[in-house]
């Protein structure tokens, strides 16, 4: 049981689970901010564009009386832009992050010394170690 709490801590201690657990926590204030957008904004202008039709009123009753089941697929559509929305806007934070990656992945900080094979600073004039003298 020892080895099983002490493994467990390193599993929770690792900066990969914080990592996630902060992204988790992000995620979840970013959804309420898209939710937001989405129902304060996003909705209200589509009504306004289709004549004052209110979509997250859309239900259809299932029974009679006030207290009878309803079928609200006006909340679907929102729910389905709140996801498009949200889908939308990680594909932009990755494809952004991507391009960065790639940028500083191609960005070349080192060169070959020609005479002992050694990697050495693109800028050096002589090699660190066999101290031959390079061509700039």
């Amino acid at each position: 049981m020892k080895s099983f709490i002490k493994e467990f801590k390193e599993f929770i201690s690792k900066g990969s689970v914080m990592d996630m657990a902060v992204g988790i926590i992000i995620g979840g204030a970013f959804t309420a901010i898209v939710t937001s957008l989405v129902n304060d904004v996003i909705m209200p202008l589509l009504s306004l564009l289709t004549g004052g039709f209110d979509f997250s009123s859309l239900s259809i009753p299932l029974g009679e009386g006030e207290e009878a089941a309803a079928l609200n697929y006006g909340a679907f559509i929102a729910a389905i832009i709140n996801f498009l929305l949200i889908a939308l806007v990680i594909f932009i934070i990755i494809k952004a992050i991507n391009k960065f990656r790639k940028t500083k992945e191609e960005e070349v900080t080192t060169k070959v010394c020609p005479f002992c094979k050694s990697e050495i600073s693109i800028e050096a004039t002589k090699c660190p170690h066999c101290t031959s003298d390079l061509d700039a």
